[in-house]
């Protein structure tokens, strides 16, 4: 297996549609090309791993396909992702609310770790 390859979307606004295409997008490219992925977000971005959140944001106006879908596209290549346990209490969420393709709720140390400890190659957003 290849290196890892952690995708860190923490200066990401989901309010602006313009800036999701690109991690996505990467995401799903190295899933398929047999990397190991993770997404995590962070900061604002983890209100995209909120249930409705993502559906409704577009890459670009006009657009048939949602933010969610890229997500979605991601998920089925391999890439896994999680939101950031900060999140939780920021966004006034809980597990539950997160989406299926969110594969649980990581924190700091868990970041620092495997970039620390691990073959893993950083982008973040």
């Amino acid at each position: 297996m290849a290196s890892k390859l952690m995708i860190i979307l923490a200066n990401t606004d989901p309010r602006n549609g313009e800036e999701l295409g690109a991690p996505f997008f990467q995401a799903t490219v190295a899933a398929a090309m047999d990397y190991e992925v993770e997404v995590i977000c962070t900061a604002t971005a983890g209100r995209l791993m909120k249930k409705g959140v993502a559906e409704k944001l577009f890459v670009k106006e006009g657009s048939p396909k949602s933010v969610y879908e890229f997500i979605k596209d991601a998920a089925d290549a391999g890439a896994k992702f999680y939101s950031c346990t900060p999140n939780l209490d920021l966004f006034d969420m809980t597990e539950d609310d997160l989406i299926p393709e969110c594969e649980g709720v990581v924190g700091g140390a868990y970041v620092i770790e495997q970039i620390m400890e691990e073959d893993v190659k950083v982008l973040t957003y």
